[in-house]
């Protein structure tokens, strides 16, 4: 199998279809099939084989897909790096998977350090000037032929490496699959109902696991077009919506947030007839209020890079809020005890997870693979409880629960109480040290636009809607909260900051 095969069957059945509009350039699936294939040669003339890693340290720009197909065509592995990155880290991503080349732009070559890297092969640059020393895309592919037969690769062949968030410790290469991207795709695709004359919107980075996987690949394998941006701006992304007529919305919690925010009337959004949030739980108050002002439910899933991401959707038949829903077609979620023995329904605990697209292992790290696959199920480290029809509540991550004086407090909670003040635009709740309770609550808070808010207002809310216990010790009222590339608040940049966002 290979997962190029999608992409070469769509550029034969409809070479003309637009696979991806990016800022006024149209690549059909012909012109993206024969992009990928002159460049596969060029990785195969400048002896890049298959099993070796192909680094891509890009933002969103068409020469992803081209770069990430080409691989795939070779049978080559694919390694995802965070395009905000810089040297130390990408100097430690390339080092660890031993990767024979990176794909880059102008702009970040510099924080390629190429002499630190004793694999690293080739730097090829796919945009802007290619410093001394590099290559650029345009003169690899030049006079390459725009066929190429692709590699039969097993199933159970590495095909994309995708980082870890390294919040403790390192990053760890999530080994994933043919076959795990494969059925993976197939499921979002199947669940999400893609149709060839979808257009979706592409803001999120490709470098992750639901740009790449849930995005990027399921659109490629129904044959629909993406329609891409460099990140997302809201009036940009807005008014591309409009004039592209753009049908499929996918965001994270805190793009919806700033959405619901907005004055939205300006805007042709009649094209769009689905929504879906992942990456992060869904406050329930925020997908309660995108209902009843759009008149559509925001779908959700729930998964982790280590499954490739999507184990769970919220619903193919019955929407419920709060939930990120059920197991998805192939997959098993049971809720563990400390002991990894299974809990009654109703009972929270560990959300553990088994299915076709869980990873192979960690890149060259056996005991953190058995640790994570231990008993054939991967421990997902997010705590959460199912009931009795199979749906899944996340309560919160482990490493983010707060224990004061013997009291285990979990932030979601609290945050889902906040949200339904109606001055609240966003908020973290998080746990600092504390020298008599081992821990405090602290709360961080963006309040909307043109409102007032103070810390004793919040203090008192949550007095009078929350046990004591719960109830944050100290409230800051800040301007915004430090994110990922993906949208996810960072908490552990306000725990190391003490607080100051």
């Amino acid at each position: 199998m290979n997962l190029s095969s999608n992409l070469a069957r769509w550029a034969a059945e409809r070479p003309s279809h637009p696979a991806i509009l990016f800022e006024g350039r149209r690549l059909g699936y012909a012109d993206l099939d024969a992009a990928a294939s002159r460049l596969a040669h060029a990785l195969r003339a400048h002896g890049v084989s298959a099993g070796d890693r192909v680094a891509l340290f890009l933002p969103n720009i068409p020469e992803f897909a081209i770069v990430f197909y080409a691989a795939q065509k070779l049978g080559a592995i694919t390694v995802s790096i965070n395009a905000i990155f810089r040297s130390a880290e990408v100097e430690y991503l390339l080092n660890d998977s031993g990767a024979k080349a990176v794909f880059t732009v102008g702009e970040l070559a510099q924080f390629v350090p190429r002499e630190r890297c004793p694999a690293l092969a080739h730097v090829v640059i796919c945009e802007g000037e290619a410093p001394a020393g590099t290559a650029s895309l345009a003169d690899w592919c030049d006079g390459r032929d725009a066929r190429f037969e692709l590699a039969d690769c097993a199933a159970d062949a590495p095909a994309s490496l995708l980082y870890s968030s390294g919040t403790t410790g390192f990053p760890k290469g999530v080994t994933l699959t043919q076959s795990n991207i494969a059925t993976n795709s197939a499921t979002a695709a199947k669940c999400s109902g893609y149709r060839p004359d979808d257009r979706l919107a592409a803001f999120l980075p490709l470098f992750h696991v639901y740009g790449q996987n849930y995005i990027m690949n399921a659109a490629v394998l129904a044959g629909a077009t993406l329609a891409l941006f460099r990140r997302f701006v809201p009036d940009q992304v807005l008014e591309a919506i409009g004039r592209e007529r753009i049908t499929m919305f996918f965001g994270v919690p805190t793009i919806f947030i700033g959405l619901l925010s907005m004055d939205l009337s300006k805007y042709d959004l009649s094209s769009i007839r689905y929504e879906m949030s992942a990456a992060a739980t869904m406050p329930e108050e925020i997908s309660r209020r995108w209902t009843e002002r759009f008149g559509r439910r925001v779908y959700e899933g729930y998964g982790l890079t280590e499954c490739s991401p999507f184990a769970c959707y919220n619903d193919l038949v019955e929407h419920r809020f709060g939930s990120v829903g059920r197991a998805v077609e192939g997959f098993e979620l049971a809720i563990f005890d400390e002991a990894d023995r299974e809990l009654p329904r109703g009972e929270w605990g560990e959300i553990v997870i088994r299915g076709p697209g869980v990873m192979k292992g960690y890149w060259n790290r056996p005991d953190d693979t058995a640790q994570a696959l231990r008993g054939g199920w991967l421990h997902s480290g997010d705590i959460g409880r199912m009931d009795d029809d199979g749906y899944v509540f996340i309560v919160d991550r482990v490493k983010d629960m707060i224990n004061l004086s013997g009291f285990k407090v979990w932030p979601a909670e609290v945050e889902q109480y906040l949200y339904k003040l109606p001055q609240v635009q966003e908020v973290a709740v998080y746990g600092l040290p504390h020298p008599e309770k081992g821990e405090q609550v602290v709360a961080a808070v963006v309040a909307k636009p043109g409102q007032s808010l103070t810390a004793d207002e919040v203090i008192a809310y949550c007095r009078a809607s929350i046990a004591a216990y719960k109830v944050p010790a100290r409230v800051d009222i800040v301007t915004e909260l430090p994110k990922s590339a993906t949208g996810k608040i960072l908490k552990r940049v306000l725990r190391d900051q003490g607080g100051k966002a």
